[in-house]
């Protein structure tokens, strides 16, 4: 759980503090979205090669080794005096910091079968995201209060206090017969994982429900601070009400998975979020002026589906092959956070341009609809 808030807590600590670094560095917005955009890219690469590492070298050594990576890069970003540093920095941060959202949930598929995988990938999915919910909010009183680079030093040293804690702490739980596969055996896992229909229909059906929210978090800081003149800190406090819809989603998923199944949750999940994204598409037409209160409230609908049906897709890829769960989670997370960073950064292009919120709810709805149509048209019981 500590391990997993990482990520999205440097992930999103920087929001509030974008249009302050377009006039601190002498740049322009999109360059800025660059440590956004390229972090989530960052999340999406180191995914790809640290699951089938953990298959090969045990959970463990991955976890430390990324944890550390991290803590230095955020030292680095510290440092940083201009927008190119900064962004090499991000990038680099995010190559360790997606160590405890991959390996997590290839741990809980060590230890525990699909349905009461999906429950507790949700329970810690739960505790994860006080990241993202608190991060924007912390980001912005820094940012104010001391500077942007001060949201440096508040992630380098939780980032220390999660890494001294897992080499104390931490257990191996990679399965014993999952051991001496070199880099044919990993191939060979993952080409199985991608000639299955089924994760590929899970892969592609919870990336794109998920890009929803970086498609959000892309257009949402230009458009409310921008173009509405909110300021820094009162966007952390708005944006503690998506995150708070993630949660309830998360925590709906971890009581319910067990009880109604992987499928039935993914489904009633996409319900949710599509009703949340027509509501934005709505709000936008007939409240182009609304100000936050048009966006926030309905946003939450967005959230709280995709809370729901994310850790359950999940749990259904990496039970595709349990003996490749790293692999398999690793393909996971690469697939949605590359979309992610797809998506926050067209997004941010978009959101410069646009003087409502109407583009981003139009993307958001066709996301959705397109992940639904995903999972309906590959994935079978």
């Amino acid at each position: 759980m500590a391990m997993s808030t990482i990520g999205p807590l440097a992930l999103n600590i920087i929001l509030p503090a974008v249009p302050n670094l377009v006039r601190t560095m002498q740049t322009d917005a999109g360059t800025v979205q660059l440590t956004m955009s390229l972090f989530v890219l960052g999340l999406a690469v180191s995914q790809l090669a640290l699951g089938p590492l953990s298959d090969r070298f045990g959970r463990r050594p991955v976890t430390i080794a990324g944890l550390g990576i991290t803590a230095v890069a955020s030292v680095a970003a510290l440092a940083a005096t201009s927008i190119e540093a900064l962004i090499v920095a991000r990038t680099i941060q995010a190559l360790g910091a997606s160590t405890g959202l991959v390996i997590s949930r290839a741990m809980i598929r060590d230890l525990y079968d699909r349905d009461r995988s999906a429950s507790l990938i949700g329970a810690v999915a739960t505790v994860m995201v006080a990241a993202p919910m608190v991060a924007p909010m912390i980001g912005g009183l820094l940012d104010i209060a001391f500077g942007w680079k001060s949201i440096f030093l508040f992630v380098a040293l939780a980032t220390c206090g999660v890494l001294a804690w897992a080499i104390a702490a931490l257990p191996e739980t990679r399965p014993d017969h999952v051991t001496g596969g070199g880099v044919r055996y990993l191939l060979g896992e993952a080409r199985a994982l991608l000639k299955d229909r089924n994760f590929v229909g899970y892969v592609l059906q919870s990336s794109l429900g998920t890009a929803t929210f970086f498609a959000f978090i892309g257009g949402a800081p230009h458009l409310v601070i921008g173009v509405m003149g909110v300021s820094s800190a009162q966007f952390g406090f708005w944006f503690m009400l998506t995150a708070f819809g993630y949660m309830v989603g998360n925590l709906l998923a971890a009581r319910l998975s067990d009880r109604l199944g992987i499928h039935r949750m993914i489904l009633i999940g996409m319900s949710i979020q599509m009703f949340g994204a027509l509501l934005l598409v709505a709000a936008a037409l007939l409240f182009p002026e609304g100000g936050p209160l048009s966006i926030f409230p309905l946003q939450f609908f967005v959230s709280c589906g995709n809370g729901m049906f994310l850790p359950n897709a999940t749990a259904g890829a990496i039970s595709v092959r349990p003996r490749a769960a790293g692999t398999a989670s690793g393909l996971t997370g690469f697939a949605q956070m590359g979309a992610g960073a797809i998506a926050v950064q067209a997004m941010s292009y978009l959101a410069t341009a646009a003087p409502t919120a109407l583009p981003m709810a139009l993307v958001m709805l066709a996301l959705v609809a397109a992940a639904a149509l995903t999972f309906v048209g590959l994935v079978r019981k």
